[in-house]
């Protein structure tokens, strides 16, 4: 399996067309040659500045455009920030994000922000953040003080990306990975499914990910959570199984990657989440909330992650589980040396 950053819509199109259970079991043999089977990442998100955001993301119940039920809460104290993540630490989270419902933060606020970073590293927990629109300066501070992730979604297609944000252009975005990228910090960027785009701009979302000179560490896919209030309240739901192609084919254009599901878990069903799973999502958001919207407690995912028998921390793979992995790459090589292609049977001999 070659890593690539050359895809075209059409190829992901194509991707997208296969039969569902031949997506699924290439997306789980790329799975098993490239991320540790039967483990999911944890990690949890904490706002820290809510609402009065002056972006006009018409997902966004932050945002000041809009009325909706959100709360204005001024950056909160770091000493909260760290208590909320000693909290997380100790319910199994790897790895604890800060929120802010900014457009960009501004320099009074980088100091208490560092602080915030140098604490909860100390914990020995990984660190991220999404702070909106930062400078090469500001990326460059914040990986100095040992910020691991970034957040910067694309959140859509280049060509429906102006129905959706008005305030910043997608070239912005873009540019904020490349600060981040440049400070040496690892990348977390996705987008949102179900806000009216069409099954190309899905395919392109993907291209822009996957054709990044370095894919983004972390790829989270969120479904869109409807509120009351923004523009997106009665936009149409996802299918389920478009959904989870997605998440499938995420994982084949972006091997290395981590794919999380991200918002929308809450609306899912353990069949829905499991079959995520099984196409490639290795990493999810933790806790009873995500910054402002509804996400399954961390009781309930527990109960899921022992009915499958999934791990949330990360293990050395036994031998025999290592040859499983590359029995497995054999047949994933019979499979694509057969003059058909698309002939998902083979030689049990192999």
């Amino acid at each position: 399996m070659e890593v690539r950053h050359n895809w075209t819509v059409e190829e992901v199109q194509t991707l997208l067309n296969k039969p569902f259970m031949d997506l699924l079991f290439e997306a789980q043999l790329v799975h098993r040659q490239f991320q540790q089977h039967n483990y999911v990442q944890v990690s949890t998100l904490l706002s820290i500045k809510t609402g009065a955001c002056p972006e006009d993301c018409k997902y966004c119940p932050q945002s000041a455009h809009y009325r909706t039920d959100v709360e204005r809460e001024r950056l909160m104290e770091v000493e909260r920030v760290l208590d909320a993540a000693k909290k997380a630490k100790n319910s199994g989270s790897t790895r604890f994000c800060m929120g802010a419902a900014w457009k960009n933060p501004k320099e009074r606020d980088m100091p208490l922000l560092l602080d915030m970073v140098r604490g909860v590293k100390d914990m020995g927990l990984e660190t991220c953040m999404t702070l909106g629109m930062i400078t090469a300066d500001q990326a460059d501070d914040l990986a100095e003080a040992g910020l691991d992730y970034y957040n910067h979604n694309l959140d859509t297609s280049p060509e429906y990306y102006g129905n959706i944000i008005t305030t910043r252009t997608y070239q912005d975005r873009l540019d904020t990975l490349s600060h981040v990228r440049d400070a040496g910090m690892k990348i977390c960027s996705g987008g949102i499914i179900g806000m009216g785009e069409t099954d190309r701009d899905r395919a392109a979302l993907f291209v822009e990910l996957a054709n990044l000179p370095q894919h983004p560490e972390s790829v989270p896919i969120n479904m869109l959570v409807k509120v009351k209030g923004t523009p997106l309240e009665e936009v149409d739901d996802v299918e389920s199984f478009d959904f989870i192609r997605l998440i499938a084919v995420a994982r084949i254009m972006m091997p290395e990657s981590a794919v999380r599901l991200s918002a929308g878990r809450e609306n899912m069903n353990e069949h829905m989440q499991t079959l995520c799973f099984m196409a490639g999502a290795n990493s999810i958001f933790y806790g009873c909330k995500l910054l402002t919207t509804p996400n399954p407690d961390e009781d309930t995912d527990m109960q899921l992650f022992k009915k499958l028998g999934i791990n949330s921390q990360s293990v050395v793979q036994k031998p025999d589980e290592v040859q499983e992995g590359q029995l497995l790459e054999k047949v994933a090589e019979r499979v694509a040396s057969r003059p058909g292609k698309d002939d998902l049977f083979y030689d049990a001999s192999v």
